[in-house]
């Protein structure tokens, strides 16, 4: 007989948080129900509301999950050499947990709720302000790393960069432009 392990309400929250952000990453805020996410948990809907509160504030929770991890990538790669060119190789890391970015993509797009706006326009200032206090970049330096960022965001998204990427002609091209850091 297999004894079962009873998880604490800490990890047992962390378990729907990780099931919110790969439901979220699926289907994106509109499209994602909270007994989705209670089914990849494990755990009933009603559970999940009582930890959560309303599908709005898991999905908060999921994007400040999310940004929580990138800046964490991004401190990592900082504290073993302060400059952009070492976030950029460590923006590696970012394409194989796809998930990520696909929720950041969706709480862009999910921006018209003001408090996801708000909660995404704060998160998204302090990565900016994150990347110029590490590395010391310039306005335009950090707005560069930025975009070609976003730009690898997009392109994970639509799965032509990262593992598992459909190669393409023209997105090979754009690889090529990131230089030799390029994922």
């Amino acid at each position: 007989m297999t004894t079962k392990v009873r998880l604490t309400a800490k990890e047992r929250g962390d378990e729907v948080l990780r099931a919110a952000v790969q439901a979220f990453a699926a289907s994106g805020y509109e499209g994602t129900k909270t007994d989705e996410i209670a089914r990849l948990a494990g755990v009933s809907q009603p559970y999940v509301i009582r930890l959560f509160g309303t599908k709005q504030q898991l999905f908060l929770a999921a994007l400040h999950s999310v940004c929580g991890r990138i800046e964490e990538i991004f401190r990592e790669a900082a504290a073993e050499t302060p400059e952009l060119s070492a976030l950029g190789h460590n923006y590696k890391r970012l394409l194989s947990e796809r998930e990520l970015l696909l929720v950041l993509l969706h709480g862009f797009s999910a921006s018209g709720d003001p408090a996801i706006g708000d909660c995404v326009r704060d998160r998204f200032g302090r990565i900016y302000t994150l990347v110029r206090d590490l590395t010391g970049a310039s306005p335009q330096e950090a707005r560069e790393f930025l975009s070609a960022g976003m730009l690898m965001t997009v392109m994970a998204a639509m799965q032509v960069l990262g593992p598992n990427a459909i190669p393409m002609p023209w997105a090979e091209e754009i690889t090529n432009t990131f230089g030799q850091d390029a994922p």
